[in-house]
Order: C-alpha cells, then sequence, then structure tokens
C-alpha cells in the first residue's frame, strides 16, 4: 500500500487536536489540503469545502464520489477528558469527531489515495464538506453545484463498516392556529390553544400509510407549542412545529402536501425546508451486492447525513459506531481505523460500475 495506518492515525490525532465546531472549520480545512498536497494533489477549495479528483481523471467513464464531513458539534458536558486531545487508552482513541467523523474522514481519503494509485474503471472523486453537522449552506449545498456528474456516492459515517442504504429524511413543520381573542372571565372569543389541540390531536394519530421494510414508517412528532400573552387573555393564536421523519416513500413535497389537505381553515403551515429527502441505494446496484458477497449485511440509517443534499444513488459505510456520536468520551477503536481501509479497498478496488 502507498499510505500506511501510522500516518492515517496520526492524521486522525491531528483533526481531533485541531477544534472544527461547525462553522470553525478553517484550521481543519487548511490540515487537510495539506494533507492531499503532501500527496501530490491540488484540491479545488469551495468555500472551506475540498474537492479532489484523481490524477487520471477521465469524464467519459463513471464518477464514484468519496465524502466525509471535517466539522464536529460542540463537546458535550460530562466529558471526562480533554475533547480535543488525542488520548489512546485500552485500544480506544479518545477525542471530539474521532467516531464522527474523523476515522471515517482520513480511512476514506487514504483508500482515495490508494484506489487512485492504479487504474479504475470509474473515477474516484473526494470530497470533504464543512458544517455537515447543521446542514448548512457553506457545506454539501454549496459544494454540490460544482461536482461533475456522479454515478455512486459513498459518504464515510460510523455505521460499523456495515453499507447503511437507506436514510430518513427530516421536514420540520411550524403551524399556526388561529382563533379570536377575549376575555378569560367572559364566554367569548375562540380559543387558538383549544384549536390547536384537536390539530395536535389529528397529527398524533396521522397515517402515512407506506411503510419501509429498512426504515420503518414516517414519523411526525410534535415538539413544540406556544400560545398566550397572559392568564386573563384568550389567546388568539398558537404556534406549534413538528418533525418529521421519513421514509423512502415519500418525498417531503408530498407529505407537506398530504398534511396541508388536512387542516383545518384556521390553521396554516410552513415548511421550514424541502431538501432534506430520504434517500437509498437499489440492493441491486454493483457496489451493494459487492458488499452482500462480502458478508456486509444492509440497513437503514434513522440519522442524515450530506447524502440528503445529492441526487445520485448513494449509502453510508464507515468505521466507529452511529451511537457514539455526539457524546461525552466519544472514540474509536484503533482496530476499526486500522481495518477500515482494508475494507473499503475490497470493496472498491476493480469495482465495475456498469455492471
Amino acid at each position: 500500500m502507498i499510505t500506511s495506518y501510522t500516518d492515517m492515525l496520526q492524521l486522525l490525532k491531528k483533526v481531533i487536536s485541531t477544534p472544527s465546531v461547525t462553522r470553525s472549520e478553517q484550521e481543519v480545512s487548511a490540515l487537510i489540503k495539506a494533507d492531499m498536497e503532501s500527496h501530490g494533489y491540488t484540491p479545488e477549495c469551495i468555500g472551506l469545502n475540498l474537492l479532489c479528483y484523481g490524477h487520471n481523471y477521465n469524464p467519459s467513464k463513471p464518477t464514484l464520489l468519496m465524502n466525509s464531513h471535517m466539522d464536529t458539534v460542540k463537546p458535550v458536558a460530562g466529558w471526562t477528558r480533554d475533547p480535543f486531545t488525542p488520548t489512546v487508552e485500552d485500544g480506544r482513541l479518545y477525542g471530539l469527531g474521532s467516531n464522527d467523523d474523523g476515522a471515517g474522514l482520513v480511512s476514506l481519503l487514504y483508500s482515495f489515495y490508494e484506489l487512485d494509485s492504479k487504474p479504475q474503471a470509474y473515477n474516484p472523486l473526494f470530497l470533504a464538506t464543512v458544517e455537515e453537522e447543521v446542514n448548512g449552506t457553506g457545506g454539501m449545498k454549496l459544494a454540490v453545484g460544482s461536482l461533475p456528474k456522479v454515478d455512486v456516492a459513498i459518504i464515510g459515517e460510523p455505521t460499523g463498516m456495515q453499507p447503511a442504504i437507506a436514510e430518513k429524511g427530516l421536514m420540520v413543520l411550524d403551524f399556526t392556529a388561529h382563533g379570536k381573542a377575549g376575555h378569560a372571565a367572559r364566554n367569548e372569543g375562540v380559543n387558538a390553544l383549544y384549536r390547536a389541540m384537536d390539530v395536535i390531536a389529528m397529527l398524533r394519530d396521522f397515517s402515512f400509510p407506506e411503510q419501509s421494510e429498512l426504515l420503518g414508517p414516517v414519523k411526525m412528532t410534535v415538539t413544540m407549542v406556544n400560545a398566550g400573552t397572559q392568564h386573563n387573555v384568550i389567546p388568539d393564536t398558537c404556534t406549534f412545529t413538528a418533525d418529521i421523519r421519513s421514509n423512502e416513500f415519500y418525498s417531503n413535497h408530498r407529505i407537506f402536501d398530504m398534511v396541508s389537505a388536512a387542516l383545518p381553515e384556521w390553521c396554516e403551515v410552513k415548511a421550514r425546508s424541502f431538501n432534506l429527502n430520504s434517500s437509498r441505494i437499489d440492493r441491486n446496484h454493483p457496489v451493494i451486492r459487492k458488499a452482500v458477497g462480502m458478508g456486509m449485511v444492509p440497513y437503514g440509517s434513522p440519522t442524515l447525513s450530506d447524502q440528503a443534499i445529492l441526487e445520485c444513488p448513494s449509502f453510508k459505510l464507515g468505521p466507529g459506531e452511529s451511537a457514539r456520536s455526539h457524546t461525552a468520551d466519544e472514540y474509536v477503536t484503533l482496530a476499526e481505523l486500522e481495518q477500515a481501509v482494508p475494507r473499503y479497498l475490497e470493496l472498491l478496488d476493480g469495482l465495475r460500475l456498469g455492471e
């Protein structure tokens, strides 16, 4: 191999040591850019995102995008170690972003170097993004417009090196129930809070018939309610918010239309965004067939990633475990890190996307 596990481990330690909380990724972007340059590449900077073409890129070939993100969440309360000091204990590497998404970032990047060192039937293309944790406008949303045609994408998120071939989508809806103000001591006015309670009860029992084998049913949950100005005034408006996690059978636009049609005329609804749709890749796609042949087990993921913004077939595959993400004393095991590149190469080296 042209790259070494020792070099990859050292890079991951540097990533952990470089605070990269979302929207503060300048230093980590410079760090990854320097590593790409040390391997003979000249990445294209799209804001702080880094797009790295293979040396033998050929637009007539299909393209496989390899993507991981460089940002982290803020460290949560409860850390018993310095989150920005990489610490190895009992075969584990502790540090903020070690699991999400540092291990996926460095192992997928070093797999890119290796894949590009020999002819492939496709173009390997690497993209390191920022602002993934907040779905920011400076991350994948910015970078996607600079991508060439992509035939399939692999997202290096922590999945226990099992292919997550479907991912739940997200839409947040803000509702406003209207009534009429009045004095609470008299029988007057129309209580918008009571009206909202009726709609909330309807949303609680709302049925989305098509259930997914991988992702289960669409889940709609009212999570916030606000009404009233003082105790003796009948509220004339009540606002409430619903969090909706979709499966691959429902686009966010379809869900919005279904919910809107069920509302009474005195209740309005607005979507904060429509762009985080559920995503999936067919089980019969060549890369998934090969993964299954290697003994990997496809599954559906409840968590979002940058693949929600991509329009091509995509799946998540990376070292670490999703349950460790965003937790105190986050870690990745050294064994997971060491095994990741060989596993990626077994899957991707020699892959023929047209078969």
